[in-house]
């Protein structure tokens, strides 16, 4: 087996050094993000082999972008194009609770991946298949490659997890709720936020009962994320709650990716429901500790730092 496999666009990432008004920000940092390698750097560190398949452009920031995700010792299989450059996003941190971000990636590299690009065997030896929302929204080209994607795993018996990850500036709530409907009957896990939850069911309810409606759409089990509130699961008719672990936020991009790969790691070690949800919350919690979508993820050795009583480490 290839361990889990996702497919997805990773952008190089500039962002201001000090929180602010980007205008007023004196330098900038590089760096990259995408919602799918995020999810692989985190399981990588956590000890799962992890595989992420993408497109980026012939140019200096594709090679930032394939030299860090395969820093991580994930697997990386990216296809380079000659004719579109790799996508850019720039984040301002106007305070520690307030983050824009700018994304440039229409019509670029990564949005450009096909199912020519994809070696479609390396999802059906996968253990799981991990794909999110963001990828239908950027083209016709990419999410007909989800979608081949899912029916390889479905046909293999490789279970799919699919993380709504709605993107307001990608397509609208009755498009992303449309694609929602279509995919969530196809995959054996659904994350999402309980307002990406409403756009795929047409309304709103407590999180429970949205988790609860989101295993009657399909899904064969379902985790809302909450925030600071924690999150809550439907898992084989049975409901589940988990508070979040209180730390002093710096920067909240990439916590939901964090939640989702701590979750689906101690689903495949085969652990409690849960276990996966504290593990989820304690890997989002260690995402908001640090700048950037993914530098402060933890390693498993590290996850019972956060309630540890001795600051220091001798």
């Amino acid at each position: 087996m290839s361990g889990v496999v996702t497919i997805g666009e990773t952008m190089a990432l500039m962002a201001g050094t000090q929180p602010g008004p980007l205008q007023h920000s004196p330098t900038m940092s590089l760096g990259i993000g995408g919602s799918e390698s995020n999810v692989a750097i985190a399981l990588s560190r956590l000890g799962v082999e992890t595989t992420w398949i993408g497109r980026v452009g012939a140019d200096a920031l594709g090679d930032l972008v394939l030299r860090e995700i395969g820093a991580e010792g994930v697997r990386v299989i990216a296809s380079r194009d000659p004719d579109a450059t790799t996508g850019i996003m720039i984040k301002e941190r106007r305070s520690a609770l307030d983050t824009r971000i700018w994304y440039y990636r229409v019509g670029l590299a990564g949005s450009r991946l096909s199912v020519d690009d994809v070696d479609f065997s390396i999802v059906r030896d996968a253990a799981l298949l991990h794909v999110t929302g963001i990828s239908p929204a950027l083209s016709p080209s990419m999410s007909t490659v989800i979608d081949e994607a899912i029916r390889v795993a479905r046909k293999a018996g490789v279970p799919v997890s699919f993380d709504l990850n709605f993107r307001g500036r990608l397509w609208s709530r009755e498009q992303a709720g449309e694609a929602y409907r279509r995919i969530i009957p196809e995959v054996d896990l659904v994350f999402g936020g309980d307002d990406e939850a409403a756009i795929a069911l047409g309304h709103t309810a407590e999180p429970l009962a949205l988790a609860h409606d989101l295993v009657e759409l399909g899904a064969g089990q379902a985790v809302v994320k909450l925030g600071e509130r924690g999150a809550v699961a439907a898992v084989e008719g049975q409901e589940y709650e988990r508070a979040a672990i209180r730390v002093p936020v710096v920067d909240t991009v990439g916590a939901g990716d964090a939640f989702v790969a701590g979750y689906l790691a101690e689903y495949l070690a085969g652990e409690s429901v849960e276990t996966r949800l504290t593990t989820a919350v304690t890997v989002g919690a260690y995402a908001c500790l640090t700048p950037g979508d993914w530098e402060g993820l933890p390693r498993r050795a590290e996850l019972a730092a956060l309630t540890a009583t001795e600051p220091v480490t001798r």
